[in-house]
């Protein structure tokens, strides 16, 4: 099943059931008012919600349009959002550019940060920023929504409480990212709202793409139009399964909880990357001085992950600028 959030006056939207080509969509409300109403209630409306996706599916339900212009993120906010960093090769990428130490259990460990989930942005809407001197970054990523997970969850079971998959942009201010890091509390004011693709999908819509708790796809990034990375979300460090755990080690996770990969990053350069930090880090690597600036005011970042052999993908796409805040 495919689901899209339609913005309305409520904090939550309405919610849509999307077709599998992302041409058409039914209002679900009847159903479940909301995507994180119907994630929290999921033993109840999974199969009246299945039912109305074959239907729209088979063309047996007309459905309408489906316009993610008007979409929200699919939950324009959740209980929690942690995001990890589960492709190493960005880690050790920026270890060797800056020569710290050692993150000490990098290899057994996932690294995590808890972010802010009140206020999620939707694919289209403008990103509005304080500064240009903050170092604007975009971090393209894939992402888990959870049904309840209980504490000490193994990986194995932890994955089972997967309901729905989707693709984000974690927006990074590196000016402010050191600094942060330094007091030993983690990201805030580095780390604001983070982005999603229109649709949230069941993760059977992905076929042999989701497999050993990763998303196999290609996510294609565009900075300005020109082409900046098309890295691959197989070659995660660690799964969805062993995020998830890590993330439950000492507490309950509640349903509608968004897990993120952190960037995706492969280690072959010819695919490029998925976010700026990333590339100045292998210039600095190669070259002895990062040449790439971060992002202006009325740049723009377009993302998506494609299936193989399509210019299409799954999720949507994100297309969004960024804008000085008033």
């Amino acid at each position: 099943m495919k689901f899209a959030t339609l913005k309305d006056q409520t904090p939550d939207g309405r919610l849509l059931v999307v077709s599998r080509d992302l041409a058409r969509c039914v209002d679900a409300s009847a159903i479940a008012p909301s995507l994180l109403h119907a994630v929290q209630h999921w033993a109840k409306v999974e199969a009246p919600l299945r039912q109305l996706s074959d239907s729209l599916n088979s063309g047996a339900t007309a459905g309408q349009p489906f316009d993610p212009q008007r979409c929200s993120a699919p939950l324009p906010r959740s209980p929690q959002w942690c995001d990890g960093s589960a492709f190493l090769n960005h880690a050790k990428l920026m270890e060797q550019a800056f020569k710290t130490p050692p993150i000490p259990d990098l290899e057994s460990i996932p690294l995590m940060y808890q972010g802010a989930s009140d206020d999620f942005l939707g694919p289209h809407d403008d990103v509005a920023l304080p500064s240009e001197t903050d170092g604007i970054d975009f971090e393209g990523e894939f992402g888990v929504v959870l049904d309840h997970v209980a504490m000490r969850s193994t990986p194995q079971d932890a994955l089972k409480q997967v309901r729905l998959l989707v693709q984000l942009n974690d927006w990074s201010l590196r000016a402010m990212g050191p600094r942060e890091m330094r007091t030993g509390f983690g990201f805030l004011q580095a780390k604001p709202s983070t982005s999603f693709a229109p649709v949230a999908v069941t993760p059977d819509e992905l076929g042999d793409a989701w497999r050993d708790g990763r998303v196999h796809l290609e996510l294609h990034v565009e900075w300005n139009g020109a082409h900046f990375g098309h890295p691959h979300g197989g070659q995660m460090s660690f799964g969805f399964g062993g995020l998830i755990a890590h993330a439950a080690r000492t507490r309950r996770l509640t349903a509608g909880t968004i897990i993120g990969t952190g960037t995706v990053s492969n280690s072959s350069r010819a695919v490029g990357s998925a976010c700026i930090a990333e590339r100045r880090v292998i210039e600095m690597i190669d070259h002895g001085e990062a040449r790439t600036g971060f992002m202006r005011f009325g740049d723009r970042v377009r993302m998506q992950a494609r299936l193989p052999g399509q210019d299409t993908g799954p999720f949507g796409v994100i297309d969004q600028h960024v804008v000085a805040a008033p």
